[in-house]
């Protein structure tokens, strides 16, 4: 018996959810942006001169953003990629795998954070871009030939070498201190958890996908 094609959504449940579920965390930011970044921020561990750090930011400060500008390019790309994937895995794997890479990201930016708190450089981190850039890794590996564009300068690539051009990015800017005011390690830390289970569901190089 032939099996049903899903059919496709330019909107599909999840995308759309975490897109309005940032919105109006954002929109709650506005309103006391003090009380959301003290509690909801992601924050180094073990620093009298911080807020505390809590279990529940691993994930609550993916909905952080630290401005309109922030907010728009995450969810931009959240919008763009994540509806293809959606799409090919359904709804409840891309779920998983969204937060999966959430919270591998913001553990590694947790130890980065922890470890500049240390030297006396104390900060809290926020944005989605962690979950972000794990799914840019899984539609650079699930479509590597499709073309795309960057916003500035508007030069089309492949998609494999857009993923490639942003993870080398984000290692060079991580180790330079270039732009410092962006979580480059959470951005790989999304990349590569995103791998890790991409790796664990069968995916390979040069290997149909079982999905």
């Amino acid at each position: 018996m032939a099996s049903t094609p899903r059919p496709w959504s330019n909107f599909p449940p999840v995308v759309t959810g975490l897109m309005a579920s940032a919105i109006i965390v954002f929109l709650m930011q506005e309103m006391n942006w003090e009380f959301m970044l003290t509690h909801f921020a992601l924050w180094p561990v073990s620093d009298a001169r911080a807020p505390d750090f809590a279990i529940w930011q691993l994930v609550s400060s993916a909905f952080l953003h630290g401005g309109y500008f922030h907010l728009f390019v995450n969810m931009l790309a959240l919008w763009m990629f994540g509806v293809q994937i959606e799409n090919l895995w359904g709804s409840g794997r891309f779920l998983f795998y969204y937060f999966f890479c959430v919270v591998g990201a913001s553990l590694v930016q947790l130890l980065v954070a922890t470890a500049a708190a240390m030297e006396g450089t104390i900060y809290p981190t926020v944005g989605a871009s962690g979950g972000v850039f794990g799914i840019l890794l899984a539609f650079g590996l699930l479509f590597p030939n499709q073309r795309v564009v960057l916003l500035i300068p508007p030069i089309p690539m492949k998609a494999k070498w857009f993923v490639v051009l942003f993870g080398a990015f984000s290692l060079f800017a991580g180790f330079t201190g270039t732009l410092g005011n962006i979580a480059h390690f959470a951005h790989l830390g999304g990349m590569v958890f995103g791998l890790i289970l991409m790796i664990w569901w069968g995916w390979r190089p040069g290997r149909p996908s079982r999905w």
